[in-house]
């Protein structure tokens, strides 16, 4: 069995005598193996067998479903957090209690979750808030990601080379002919390696060509951006004929409007996301702690109904939270399966005989034994170390 930082474990067994009896015979068999926790989980309504069996499925669903929106979420968090990402961790809180702590100290919540309704009905409620937190985070999500895409966009445009970047930021109205009815100047790209038989032919790839109009405007490790100006009816053929010679006339048309309203985007879409960031890092923050919350409660009703299943009625058994110390997982293991034997004589054999066992561990043996027991692995910024 492989474990990973922040795994917990949420056990129960049966009271045997009084529930403090059970909580301190849990204590001496772990002793220093583990920090254990009481973990109060409230007088439910049973309902009948059939209806348990049918939710002990329901709820396995329901439980990868919480976790799996509670790290798409955090995911996304981090990503929306960008360079103060280092931040994530402090974030990740739930009533202004951290992660640790919630579980540690878990209390119902009955406000959300009354007590009085059935175990179905409380999944049910459970159910629509996690798929209503998915649904609007992948809302805010799209939102977010669309203006931060255009602005990347615009950015790459502004840093790629001289054949594909923005160029309304290198050139000037000084560099072109305007407001002419017969001129036109273009913008051509051409290899470094080249230079010198541009100069030699630009004037010559067509007809029509103002002699000694070629300007270098800038240059980059690779090519150098020339203007060139010629007549307008002639644009066509030339620049057929620059391609033809391995020069890249770039699709421009100076315009100082347009080049006023490309500047203005940028502004505005910074603004934008500026706009947008502090209550998207709000909503991040408080759905976080609602859908950790949910999470934790599926865990709950989980951990009460396969007690019910196992254990039988009444319902008289003690919850507890184990966290292992650093490298006595194993050891802890056998510990609890040699404490609770006596309540599965179908899981007589030895711990170590089903985890060695690959046939056992290929029939779900692994996730099995004599207590009932769930994983929960809190550790939601793990992918971020």
């Amino acid at each position: 069995m492989s474990f990973t930082l922040g795994d917990l474990w949420l056990i129960s067994a049966p009271n045997e005598g009084s529930p403090q009896e059970t909580w301190d015979k849990l204590n001496r068999t772990t002793g220093n193996m583990s920090c254990n926790y009481k973990f109060s989980v409230p007088d439910l309504k049973v309902g009948t067998l059939d209806q348990l069996v049918g939710l002990s499925d329901d709820l396995a669903k329901l439980d990868a479903a919480a976790e799996q929106v509670t790290r798409k979420l955090v995911q996304y968090f981090a990503d929306v957090l960008e360079d103060e990402r280092d931040k994530l961790q402090e974030n990740l809180v739930v009533g202004g209690k951290d992660l640790k702590t919630f579980v540690t100290k878990f209390q119902w919540e009955g406000a959300k979750y009354p007590l009085k309704q059935s175990l179905k009905v409380l999944s049910d409620i459970i159910g629509k808030q996690i798929t209503q937190i998915d649904n609007d985070l992948k809302t805010k999500s799209s939102t977010y990601n669309n203006l931060k895409n255009s602005l990347a966009s615009i950015d790459r445009r502004a840093t790629g080379s001289l054949l594909t970047k923005d160029l309304s930021e290198i050139v000037k109205a000084d560099d072109f002919i305007l407001n002419s009815e017969y001129l036109q100047t273009l913008l051509v790209v051409v290899p470094k390696t080249l230079a010198k038989e541009w100069q030699q032919k630009y004037e010559t790839l067509s007809d029509m060509v103002v002699p000694g109009s070629s300007h270098l405007i800038t240059e980059d490790s690779d090519q150098i951006l020339f203007s060139v100006t010629l007549f307008k009816k002639v644009i066509d053929e030339y620049k057929t004929h620059c391609r033809e010679n391995k020069f890249i006339v770039r699709d421009f048309v100076y315009d100082e409007e347009s080049l006023k309203v490309g500047r203005n985007e940028r502004d505005k879409l910074v603004q934008e996301k500026q706009r947008q960031y502090a209550p998207l890092v709000r909503w991040l923050k408080i759905n976080f702690g609602e859908i950790f919350s949910a999470f934790v409660h599926v865990k709950a009703l989980r951990l009460f109904v396969e007690s019910v299943l196992r254990y039988g009625l009444p319902v008289n058994f003690q919850a507890a939270l184990i966290e292992p110390n650093k490298n006595s997982h194993k050891k802890l293991r056998t510990l609890l399966h040699n404490l609770y034997l006596h309540l599965d004589a179908s899981a007589a054999s030895p711990i170590e005989a089903i985890e060695d066992n690959p046939t056992l561990m290929s029939l779900g043996m692994h996730d099995y034994y004599p207590y009932v027991f769930f994983k929960m692995n809190i550790d939601f910024v793990e992918t971020k170390r």
